[in-house]
């Protein structure tokens, strides 16, 4: 899937996976007791700067800090863009 959003520098656009709906166990999390998703899917990366070369590439499945980046809905679908620096491990 293409996204017609280019990040500039060092900044990362991630769509966040789906949260948990329901526990091993069975049981329904209702939507007001769902915590933030801290996992996702990287769809596009910026060219990085002089300083930086960028690590992740799209595709990758990263875990990023719980107050990171700032939410975006593009084309009806919600994505978080930060800076790579707030990505903290590739799964």
């Amino acid at each position: 899937m293409a996204i017609k959003i280019q990040p500039l520098a060092d900044r990362v656009v991630i769509e966040p996976v789906a949260a948990e709906t329901q526990t091993a166990s069975g049981l329904y999390i209702p939507d007001s007791a769902q915590e933030k998703q801290q996992r996702g899917k990287v769809v596009a990366v910026g060219s990085g700067t002089k300083d930086h070369t960028m690590t992740v590439k799209v595709g990758d499945t990263v875990i990023y800090g719980k107050y990171a980046g700032s939410e975006l809905k593009f084309d009806g679908t919600d994505y978080m863009i930060m800076k790579e620096d707030d990505i903290l491990a590739i799964v």
